[in-house]
């Protein structure tokens, strides 16, 4: 029997109270755990409580305490896969945190639920026990496909899943890309797989890192104030767009992106729309790097990452195009 890892952070999948009237981060994992008998069945459990917040109040800092957790206990050789159970309002950027920078082949699956554990029709249960069935399937499937989250019998990579709805228990899809497979009980059944690099594969190392580059997101919306990008670039070692279609923003803050770029501080554009992509051949010294597919809050992600490396636009453009 594989042995598996599961690690508390908080969230509604751990919250006390009715389904729309509850508080996150109330229960500890060994009572989520002790609350599905059938899930001793699948692996022997390790528990650790990292948190037991909402997920709204996770920070950097702990994105670097998670990763290097994981990193450093996926040394064991006892291990054989990890389960984080977390909040849904930023499980999306954890997840896709872990995925580039976490450096294991084994499975790290990542669940929650859009009700809390007393609630009726709680989806925690169901989701957790999913969780620890795909990490103990043992199944070459996994290997490859970096960080994944289960939800609602559905199984999703990192870099593509987004929080699609506020209180239905459907809440995650991969937008317009499709999902990686399906979990039909306790058997996993894959379709999919990103092209994209993580994981093992990425050039992210954050063993010394204690902290990120500070990037902000500036949201632009019809007759946006200008004056915004300038107090984000006193703030900022780097900023995100999101702007309309393709990433698209006024004349006068394509003028100010373009003075705040011949600073050498970073900009790059995402869109505030769901699906499609922002791609362009215009010169990234005047408009600035692109995001393709990651949503605004993920190419923060990446953005913060890339300054650990390099503050070159050019070496910037190329990660970003890499994940």
């Amino acid at each position: 029997m594989k042995t598996v890892q599961i690690i508390g952070t908080g969230g509604t999948i751990a919250g006390v109270g009715k389904s729309y009237s509850y508080k996150s981060g109330k229960l500890y994992i060994s009572k989520l755990i002790s609350d599905i008998p059938e899930i001793s069945d699948l692996a022997n459990l390790k528990m650790k409580q990292m948190r037991n917040i909402d997920s709204s109040d996770i920070t950097f800092e702990y994105w670097l305490r998670i990763a290097k957790y994981i990193n450093e206990n996926s040394k064991n050789s006892e291990i054989d896969g990890f389960v984080i159970t977390h909040g849904t309002d930023t499980l999306e950027e954890t997840a896709y945190f872990l995925n580039l920078t976490l450096k294991t082949k084994k499975p790290v699956i990542i669940t929650g639920a859009m009700r809390p554990n007393t609630a009726l029709s709680a989806d925690g249960k169901s989701n957790l026990y999913q969780a620890v069935a795909l990490a103990a399937t043992g199944n070459n499937d996994l290997i490859g496909k970096g960080v994944l989250i289960v939800f609602s019998d559905t199984i999703y990579g990192a870099r593509d899943i987004q929080k699609i709805n506020s209180f239905k228990v459907e809440a995650f899809n991969h937008r317009d890309l499709g999902c990686l497979g399906y979990m039909i009980g306790k058997v996993p059944y894959f379709y999919n797989s990103s092209i994209k690099s993580h994981t093992y594969d990425t050039e992210f190392n954050i063993c010394d890192v204690k902290d990120l580059p500070k990037v902000s997101i500036a949201y632009f919306y019809a007759d946006a104030d200008v004056e915004i990008l300038e107090f984000l670039a006193k703030k900022s070692k780097g900023i995100i767009i999101a702007g309309t279609g393709t990433g698209n923003c006024s004349k006068i803050w394509h003028k100010k992106i373009k003075s705040i770029l011949e600073k050498k501080i970073p900009i790059v554009r995402t869109s505030r729309v769901a699906n499609g992509l922002v791609t362009s051949k215009k010169s990234i010294l005047k408009y600035g790097i692109t995001a393709n597919t990651l949503s605004p809050q993920k190419a923060r992600i990446l953005l913060s990452l890339s300054l650990t490396k390099t503050k070159n636009l050019k070496e910037i453009d190329k990660i970003f195009k890499k994940y």
